[in-house]
């Protein structure tokens, strides 16, 4: 078998988006090939609301997949499908995009909020598929223990589980626990594209020190050994696979050619954004 190293790293920044929210965004428009199909992560932890509860207000996507994970807080989704709906500690709010969709997050105050936010690319296939929104609860999330830790399994597969799937690019998505001193060795298939994200605490993998709030995008490989250097370390473990298309990306739209994203914001502006024509209430 062999082993995944490490093939670049980077480390978020402090910044604002929304309303005024204060995040660590990890990958953006700079990242877009090293790390495809994955186009954004962002990362939220703090303890005082004032950073986070103006939220996101109403806004467009297309073309591409939101996958919120909460480890700690809440988050209220509402979109123009006519879901509203809340996550809380440990869950999952998925979202496709497709065609068009506007939403908004409304994020509650909390003893501390601590989840990611990140944006998987989809197909030029699917880019006008149509729409959902899919809630992962804290009872769908399979929970694997092992000699160190504890795998708990927000979506896709691992070994012989099996967990929610989305309908267009495969993701297998995992939030590893490790406590002090603890390891664990993945199977990987050898063209997945995969990336960790070192939610708390630093980790190792084959010998190459990766520091909290930073993403790691590893080599090919048929195994991954990640190892903890902390007290304790929360790991995301999010394997897809590459696309290798280009990529058209303004603000919240993400397409193929610059002709598709000037379309897109054409049918923002003269109200065709949205095909089947569903109507957002307060």
């Amino acid at each position: 078998m062999t082993s995944r190293k490490v093939k670049s790293k980077l480390t978020g920044f402090r910044t604002k988006d929304g309303a005024g929210v204060s995040l660590v965004r990890v990958l953006g428009n700079q990242t877009v090939y090293e790390f495809d199909p994955i186009l954004m992560l962002d990362s939220f932890d703090s303890t005082n609301p004032d950073d986070y509860t103006a939220g996101f207000p109403l806004h467009p996507h297309r073309g591409i997949e939101t996958i919120s994970y909460l480890a700690r807080g809440k988050m209220v989704h509402k979109d123009t499908l006519g879901n509203e709906d809340t996550i809380t500690d440990g869950e999952v709010q998925w979202m496709n995009a497709g065609s068009g969709i506007l939403h908004e997050e409304q994020v509650p105050a909390s003893e501390r909020l601590l989840g990611v936010q990140l944006w998987l690319n989809l197909p030029k296939a699917d880019k006008f598929s149509k729409p959902y929104y899919h809630a992962i609860r804290k009872n769908d999330i399979q929970e694997i223990e092992f000699d160190s830790g504890k795998i708990r399994l927000l979506a896709g597969s691992y070994k012989d589980y099996q967990r929610f799937k989305g309908d267009h690019l495969p993701l297998d998505y995992y939030d590893i626990h490790l406590e002090r001193n603890g390891e664990i060795t993945v199977e990987t298939e050898d063209d997945a594209s995969i990336m960790v994200f070192t939610l708390l605490g630093q980790i190792s993998i084959e010998g190459e020190v990766i520091q909290e709030k930073t993403a790691a995008k590893l080599t090919n490989g048929t195994k991954v050994t990640i190892k903890n250097m902390s007290d304790f370390a929360q790991v995301l473990f999010i394997s897809t696979k590459a696309l290798n298309e280009p990529v058209a990306w303004a603000g919240p739209i993400v397409m193929n050619s610059q002709d598709e994203l000037e379309e897109a914001f054409l049918d923002l502006r003269n109200g065709n954004f949205i095909r089947d024509d569903l109507k957002f209430e307060d």
